[in-house]
């Protein structure tokens, strides 16, 4: 990502989720009850897909990750979202040598996917997206964003979200999709930091804390940044959660590429068209709004209104990710068409790409009733 002399490194106390802790301006009952859903408290509906067992599955699907975010809650470290995800394992006293950073980033890959994450990405420890400060969960203060020195390298892992969950947005249920990959990686990044701290190394697991992932998973190679605010993926398009892991493994770096993407983006606003909380932007690319605590200042880039999305979200009680939905990227690419979409939609041709998706019914709704139905 572009960063401009305006650059500010981002305190997390500034996230849109931490504000609504401490923040007047954001809190609000609704936010409060957004909260409490999560805990069993939600306001069930008749509604297709906000009834309790919606609720249910979401919930459920919470529920590791849960277990290591709030098991450190006493000492003001939410693991996973405001601290650090604590290491389990020690380093090993004897390290492993290693003698080709090549095939050491190749193997270690493999044992990412063995441990069943998605996609694997490595790129430099970039300290502008480290967070400037972390957050105390007990007053919401800031405090020191501490990691080990030494450190070099940051291992991005991507964990695919499931496609048919994604298509019932908006719905509680479909919040089981996101849910599922959050105890997914909350597991994958512990056990692949504890490989790593066997082979005598420093490895800090981590998923929403310490650092912004975005910028890390678009220079580890995974994908491209969107006008929706996502990674597109060549493999999952938008569809995925991304979690991280910063070591001193001597570990090859990928190289980022701009396959297109941010072309196609360029003349689609199917994702701002669609949002409801009318949050996502419709113009090119620009610098953050200096006014806008809850965007990172002095990266081009698009820009939602993080205030807005989130007051939906809280309507809701659930997330929301329409624009992940209705996204032209969000297609099965094991797919001849769907590769052959991909292809020309990262071509010169990409208007032939958009005018064929705005015709198609890819990014229909599944009716969360028909999910629970089955095939």
């Amino acid at each position: 990502m572009e960063t401009t002399e305006a650059f500010e490194p981002f305190s997390q106390r500034n996230d849109i989720f931490t504000r609504a802790f401490w923040d007047a301006s954001v809190r609000s009952k609704q936010t409060d009850a957004f909260f409490d859903s999560y805990r069993m408290k939600a306001s069930y509906r008749k509604g297709d897909g906000f009834r309790q067992k919606d609720f249910a599955l979401r919930n459920a699907s919470w529920l590791i990750s849960d277990i290591i975010s709030d098991r450190s809650a006493a000492q003001g470290k939410r693991e996973g979202f405001q601290a650090p995800i604590a290491c389990d394992t020690d380093v090993a006293e004897t390290r492993e040598e290693i003698d080709d950073p090549v095939a050491m980033a190749s193997e270690l890959k493999r044992v990412a996917r063995f441990f069943g994450a998605d996609l694997a990405g490595i790129t430099d420890m970039d300290d502008r997206w480290l967070y400037s400060a972390r957050v105390d969960v007990r007053d919401f203060s800031e405090t020191d964003n501490d990691l080990p020195e030494g450190l070099t390298s940051v291992i991005v892992l991507g964990h695919q979200m499931d496609k048919d969950l994604v298509a019932t947005y908006p719905s509680a249920l479909a919040g089981a999709a996101t849910g599922r990959e959050y105890s997914h990686e909350a597991a994958i990044v512990i056990q692949l930091a504890a490989y790593i701290r066997n082979l005598g190394y420093e490895a800090i697991p981590s998923m929403n804390d310490t650092g912004l992932v975005i910028p890390y998973a678009v220079k580890a190679g995974l994908g491209e940044y969107a006008r929706n605010q996502l990674v597109i993926t060549p493999e999952f398009g938008p569809r995925l959660r991304f979690s991280k892991i910063f070591t001193n493994l001597p570990l090859a770096h990928d190289i980022p590429e701009k396959p297109g993407v941010a072309a196609f983006c360029d003349i689609c606003t199917e994702c701002a068209d669609a949002c409801p909380a009318k949050a996502l932007p419709f113009g090119p690319p620009g610098e953050s709004a200096p006014d806008d605590s809850s965007a990172i200042t002095g990266v081009r880039k698009w820009t939602s209104d993080a205030k807005a999305c989130f007051g939906y979200w809280a309507k809701l009680q659930s997330d929301c990710a329409i624009c992940m939905r209705v996204c032209p990227f969000n297609r099965d690419f094991d797919s001849w068409a769907d590769r052959l979409w991909l292809k020309v939609a990262l071509s010169r041709w990409r208007k032939w790409a958009l005018w064929w998706d705005k015709r198609s019914d890819r990014a229909k709704r599944l009716k969360p009733r028909d999910w629970w139905a089955g095939p």
